[in-house]
């Protein structure tokens, strides 16, 4: 009996070549859709952080009956020794997201925050002259490398489409206090490092109340926060729901980005302390990258006086952002040098197309880019007569409405602007 032969058949090379070429072409095609998916998870998780946040605030207002104050912690103290009038103590620097800790599931953390301790980061020593031989409660100046609260990164306060992490500068934060839609006394709401209100350090008026101080303050801090000052919900006149209380910040990457890094472009008279558009359209952005700072712009990328590099610092380019400039626009700092001045901070994210920003009454919106945002030519609002000269040069009447349009009248608390957009759609 025989046995018939079969041929066995397989694949010819160009068979073979055709079939990796089609599956070369569905991968490319869903490459794409699969990032899409990863970025469209990171953002949920970071709307996610920030009503956790929202809700930490409500939290804290529901136990103590007022806003966790953005620029808190002990004060310079000379009188009570040497060791309280120096960075060893907080000086009036902590930023809202220090109080709320133990509402975000820190309760650990906050303990080492607000109890003494001689605990320093591996590697590094306790500084001298510290009080009593230990870091105070509620810690020292929240640029101290040797504190480990201040090393230590919390997870809530950290966008996850952010690949910026630290060093250089501390622990990190993406969601930045909302302290309204004006520039004078940014730096620091009208009070000093020793409680008083009064910018002077020397010893004739470090302690003295300065009614001028007060007056320029009440002025032009008309957000959410006001910084070192108690603030309640009942602040809140035009309604939690039409008001920004924090919103998302990049953080540096060090790769000069005009979102993510703020240039240093000094103050002036009629400078963009008077005309915000000088930032917007500044001279320095690179134009042929006009997402980055071009090579002549002072832009720190090093150490620690980058933008969001210390979640526990209140100044506004470490933790905050005003409603002047729409989000993703260039930050700008108004001094040469040094990081205590005022700014031009704004919201900014690295989700296409816009940021998150957290109202007051805890929703999470997401803002785009092409937010409704006036005229951000006209001065900012400061104490004076409108459209007289300040001492910086032009300005806006304190009480007018926000010359910015949605996205300032966003910003104010109680400026009695009427918000007709639906915004949570």
């Amino acid at each position: 009996m025989t046995r018939e032969s079969r041929d066995r058949k397989g694949f010819t090379l160009v068979e073979l070549l055709v079939v990796i070429a089609i599956i070369g072409v569905l991968v490319g095609l869903l490459l794409p859709a699969v990032q899409a998916a990863r970025e469209a998870a990171r953002r949920m998780s970071c709307s996610n952080n920030f009503k956790q946040i929202g809700l930490a605030i409500h939290n804290y207002h529901s136990t103590y009956k007022q806003l966790p104050k953005h620029g808190t912690g002990n004060v310079r103290n000379p009188g009570q020794g040497a060791g309280w009038n120096t960075n060893n103590t907080g000086r009036n620097f902590l930023s809202f997201l220090v109080p709320i800790l133990p509402f975000c599931e820190q309760q650990a953390l906050w303990e080492k925050v607000a109890n003494p301790s001689v605990d320093v980061v591996p590697g590094t020593s306790m500084p001298g002259n510290v009080v009593n031989g230990m870091w105070p409660a509620m810690g020292p100046s929240p640029w101290r490398t040797s504190y480990v609260p201040w090393m230590t990164q919390v997870p809530t306060y950290r966008c996850p489409s952010d690949p910026a992490y630290s060093p250089p500068g501390l622990a990190r934060t993406n969601y930045g206090a909302c302290i309204g839609d004006a520039i004078d006394r940014s730096r620091d709401g009208g009070r000093n490092e020793f409680g008083f209100k009064s910018n002077s350090n020397n010893n004739g008026n470090k302690l003295r109340d300065l009614n001028w101080m007060a007056t320029r303050a009440s002025a032009s801090m008309r957000g959410f926060f006001w910084p070192r000052h108690d603030s309640k919900f009942r602040d809140v006149l035009d309604g939690l729901s039409n008001t920004i209380a924090a919103a998302e910040i990049c953080t540096s990457l060090q790769q000069r980005e005009i979102k993510a890094d703020f240039a240093r472009i000094g103050g002036g008279s009629n400078g963009a302390a008077s005309n915000p558009s000088l930032c917007k359209n500044n001279v320095n952005i690179d134009p042929e990258r006009p997402s980055r700072w071009g090579p002549n712009a002072n832009v720190s990328t090093g150490g620690t006086q980058m933008r969001g590099v210390r979640w526990a610092d209140f100044r506004t380019h470490y933790t905050g952002m005003q409603t002047i400039l729409p989000p993703n626009s260039p930050n700008c700092h108004l001094s040469n040098g040094g990081d205590y001045n005022e700014t031009i901070m704004t919201a900014g994210s690295r989700h296409q197309g816009g940021a998150h920003v957290l109202m007051g009454d805890g929703a999470v919106i997401f803002m785009t880019d092409s937010v409704e945002a006036g005229d951000v030519t006209a001065p900012p609002v400061e104490r004076g007569s409108g459209g007289s000269p300040g001492w910086r040069g032009p300005l806006t009447a304190p009480g007018s409405k926000s010359p910015y349009g949605l996205w300032g009248a966003l910003g104010t608390r109680a400026a009695g602007e009427q918000v007709e957009e639906q915004l949570n759609q």
